[in-house]
């Protein structure tokens, strides 16, 4: 048993593995990425020197505003994501913290992950042709549209490929454009029936969209708590479900008539 006297030696003699061993677990890498809101894209226009979107085989229209496309940047699968980084991206409002798992699929290679994220750019590419020319009433056979967006994966820009698609060749139907001139920003999967779908970060992508000039961002609606969580003030939510019900939503804004939905 320990004196009065030499109990506080041993407790400070105790707190130093205890100190030591804090040390270690902070530095030491966790099954963590650190997530943090990404570039953003024009569909409308150019991305690193080259069009977004290329129709041929019908005439396309001169459009105005900005339909961008967002995304969110998270650390690498073989990233060192220590304790620190974690509570710090816990603290931050412009950060996200994600088990390693969700964002990249256990046992997947950099490579394995690249292809992935490529193959479900190109399915994305193509569901929203299919969906943008359904609902122009357009052929595949006499339309060719060429989608293309560097260093970017993932189906989440789905969405505004078909707006944009439909912005060059129709507008609003009437020689408007669906931006009324704004920089509309969005997220959201879509497939060959039109429907949207819910594809997770919007709160960091929210933030994204802000900083490079939006005012709208449309949302999948599924995803309404996330996005009015950390809202970037000046950024107006617009909720849709499907292709019919977002661009909608666009013509009510450009008109300024209408329903606009909101989370």
């Amino acid at each position: 048993m320990l004196s009065r006297l030499s109990r506080p030696k041993a407790v400070a003699v105790c707190a130093l593995p205890a100190a030591a061993l804090f040390a270690t677990a902070a530095a030491a890498p966790l099954p963590f990425s650190v997530a943090q809101p990404g570039l953003t894209a024009n569909v409308l226009g150019a991305n690193k020197g080259a069009a977004v979107i290329t129709i041929s085989g019908t005439p396309t229209r001169t459009t105005s505003g900005q339909l961008r496309m967002t995304t969110i940047e998270a650390t690498g699968p073989d990233a060192h994501v220590s304790l620190g980084d974690v509570v710090d991206g816990w603290l931050r409002a412009d950060r996200a913290v994600l088990p390693r798992d969700a964002v990249y699929p256990s046992g997947d290679t950099v490579k394995e992950i690249e292809r992935h994220n490529s193959e479900q750019m190109r399915q994305s590419q193509d569901a929203a042709t299919r969906a943008a020319l359904k609902y122009l009433g357009l052929s595949d056979k006499n339309v060719k549209v060429t989608l293309k967006l560097a260093d970017v994966g993932g189906p989440s820009a789905g969405l505004l490929f078909t707006l944009g698609i439909i912005d060059k060749l129709h507008g609003d139907g009437t020689g408007g454009d669906l931006t009324g001139g704004r920089t509309v920003a969005g997220t959201g999967t879509i497939d060959d029936a039109g429907n949207v779908g819910a594809v997770g970060g919007v709160a960091l992508k929210t933030q994204a969209a802000r900083r490079d000039g939006a005012t709208v961002f449309l949302v999948p609606k599924a995803e309404c708590p996330d996005a009015k969580a950390e809202l970037p003030k000046g950024l107006r939510l617009v909720p849709v479900t499907t292709l019919d019900g977002a661009v909608d939503a666009l013509v009510a804004l450009e008109r300024g008539k209408g329903s606009v939905p909101s989370c």
